[in-house]
């Protein structure tokens, strides 16, 4: 065998994928895939299936579940493991029981590993011991309010939101990084453990680091807490491995609050 080929095949060994995240999005969804293709680590693989869910196709969660049900389904055929229900607003909107609805519809189709982005939330909340948190969503203040009444009924109080009610999901996607830090810096006094930036289909991940650096606190987004949370379910890595530009949640295991 030649030097050439003993390399191909070397290369070949590297990128061989160890694990499959497969996430269910809202159809419009157009910042989950270039996110996590971009922060998940090498050997791991991100598949992703759609369901019109949100905007003018927005349902009660019990309407959503054949069709939840059927992506569940085709993520398994990819061989994914875990599956996501990947949809902060709408995995909030029906509290603890329609999340959980959710979760039990994707696990019966998928047979994988499988959680909500709520749960991820909520999840890496805690691991950060953010129990007082300021919340910042592209969102319609209803939107907001049910996600302040999700994360109450897991005991994190949400003490100051901002809803940007920017309108769709393109309009979601052109609000600029420097904007999401502009509203950390506005509120850094607030007596807060820390930000949630609500949603998986903004800019809000390419601010975390700026945010904690400026202002002192942890920030947890819906794709970076939800990327950490299907690492953290994977055995082939043990501990979640660390990640640069994610921030306090994957680079400071030691600096949760006390």
């Amino acid at each position: 065998m030649s030097a050439l080929e003993e390399a191909v095949i070397s290369r070949c060994h590297a990128l061989e994928t160890k694990a499959r995240i497969g996430l269910i999005v809202p159809s419009s969804n157009r910042m989950t895939e270039p996110q996590f293709h971009r922060y998940a680590p090498a050997g791991v693989a991100v598949h992703v299936a759609r369901v019109q869910m949100t905007g003018r196709h927005k349902k009660p969660i019990a309407q959503l579940l054949d069709d939840i049900g059927r992506a569940a389904s085709s993520l398994a055929d990819a061989r994914c493991n875990p599956v996501v229900f990947h949809c902060t607003g709408t995995a909030m909107a029906e509290g603890t029981e329609g999340e959980a609805a959710l979760v039990r519809r994707v696990a019966q189709e998928s047979g994988a590993a499988s959680f909500s982005t709520a749960q991820a939330i909520v999840e890496a909340l805690r691991e950060l011991g953010l129990r007082r948190v300021v919340l910042f969503s592209p969102y319609p203040q209803a939107v907001n309010d049910h996600e302040r009444e999700f994360l109450a009924e897991h005991g994190i109080e949400v003490v100051r939101d901002v809803a940007l009610n920017v309108g769709s999901s393109d309009e979601y996607i052109r609000l600029p990084v420097t904007r999401w830090v502009e509203l950390a810096r506005e509120h850094a006094r607030v007596p807060a453990d820390g930000f949630f930036l609500s949603c998986t289909n903004t800019t809000q991940i390419e601010a975390i680091e700026t945010i904690e650096r400026e202002t002192g606190k942890p920030a947890i987004n819906s794709n970076q807490a939800t990327l950490w949370a299907a690492l953290k379910r994977m055995p082939v890595f043990g501990d979640v491995p660390r990640i640069p530009g994610l921030g306090r949640l994957f680079s400071q295991a030691d600096a949760a609050v006390a």
